[in-house]
């Protein structure tokens, strides 16, 4: 039985998007935006979203909406 994925690739290009994704959670960045994420603590109604040296508190819509904002 094969794991569905929401993109529909094939078996071979998601054993290659996992190690690809878990090889950019374990940058030293991301560890310490996560480590930075977990000591201010989350909300059910914000993202804490990374902006250069600092993190802010947005709401959920504005920070995933980024097709609103002109990012990519």
């Amino acid at each position: 039985m094969a794991i569905a994925n929401s993109q529909g690739l094939s078996p071979t290009a998601l054993r290659a998007k996992r190690a690809r994704d878990l090889a950019a959670a374990k940058t030293p960045k991301r560890k310490a935006r996560k480590a930075e994420n977990q000591r201010i603590g989350q909300s059910p109604t914000s993202d804490l979203h990374h902006n250069g040296h600092t993190v802010r508190r947005v709401s959920i819509a504005y920070n995933r909406a980024t097709h609103t904002r002109g990012e990519v």
